[in-house]
């Protein structure tokens, strides 16, 4: 085991791209639990396009990283001390935001039970990112047996999620993602019904190609010209779930709304944006449905 915390810290807020110097990485003694405490060695990070947002000093939905601080993220991990009954060395936990860091101190965590399933399951499909699939899409898409659902970044780990979920609803799924080989993985192996390479194709004709009955569902992860292509074609009372804007994060200037802002108005379309902090209260539906799901190979 290491005797120093190797840690990442934001050291200045980037400017558009992240580029070498904006975070630094540093070494700091290994942190001791006190009374009540756990020691939790990190053994996997999630890296979220969220981070970037954290990186910035924009109005958001939680405070951003200070410079100079840790790099927010969240992480599983493994107890190596324990000075809380409840906890024993060798448990498998997630801390939540853990930090980009070998080890974190937490007064409690939540325990990962060892099994089947990779740990990694916990951090995906089985996490945050399943969450996120699962009430962005039924919450909110509300998908109906028979409708069309577009997936924006299908090939992510929200992304390839949501369009899993939606074929065990029923409803024909057309997935946009930036490569051929992207697009052959959520075909073969997530079951989309279609998906448009956005780099190599004209993605306003290839979705009026994929969905010729117009689309009820948009699962918005990218905004930018992705998003008025699709608001184009949405159909009456059209249900757009808003969990990322991708394309501008790393914008250094304002960026203009969707050019088809007007559908929203003449389609009567429902547009809400959500974050998954907003659903932890109904995370054991999550859990269950989700589960049974993976259980069943309904979701890869």
């Amino acid at each position: 085991m290491r005797n120093a915390n190797r840690q990442w810290r934001l050291k200045r807020r980037p400017e558009g791209d992240i580029k070498p110097g904006d975070l630094e990485f540093t070494e700091t003694p290994k942190p001791v639990p006190a009374q009540g405490e756990i020691l939790i060695r990190n053994i996997y990070l999630s890296l979220d396009p969220t981070n970037r947002i954290w990186m910035s000093d924009m109005d958001q939905y939680m405070p951003p990283v200070e410079v100079g601080d840790v790099m927010r993220g969240g992480t599983l991990g493994v107890v190596e001390q324990s000075n809380n009954p409840a906890f024993k060395p060798g448990d498998i936990v997630i801390p939540g935001l853990g930090g980009w860091q070998d080890y974190v101190v937490a007064p409690f965590a939540q325990k990962i039970d060892k099994g089947p399933l990779p740990l990694t399951t916990y951090m995906s499909v089985l996490g945050m990112t399943g969450a996120t699939a699962y009430f962005g899409l039924l919450d909110i898409g509300m998908p109906k047996a028979g409708g069309t659902v577009v997936v924006s970044a299908a090939a992510g780990a929200v992304g390839s999620i949501v369009g899993q979920i939606a074929k065990i609803k029923g409803c024909r799924v057309v997935g946009i993602a930036g490569s051929d080989d992207k697009c052959k993985l959520v075909t073969k192996e997530y079951g989309f019904d279609a998906c448009i390479n956005y780099k190599r194709e004209n993605v306003l004709e290839s979705l009026k190609k994929h969905c010729p009955k117009g689309i009820d569902v948009d699962f918005e992860n990218v905004g930018g010209e992705i998003l008025d292509a699709i608001l184009t074609l949405i159909n009456l009372n059209a249900r757009i779930s808003l969990c990322g804007l991708i394309a501008s994060y790393n914008a250094k200037e304002p960026v203009p709304g969707p050019y088809m802002f007007r559908n929203i108005l003449m389609k009567r379309a429902t547009v809400k944006g959500f974050i998954i902090i907003d659903y932890l209260p109904r995370m054991s539906e999550f859990i269950t449905d989700m589960s049974a799901w993976v259980a069943q190979g309904k979701i890869k």
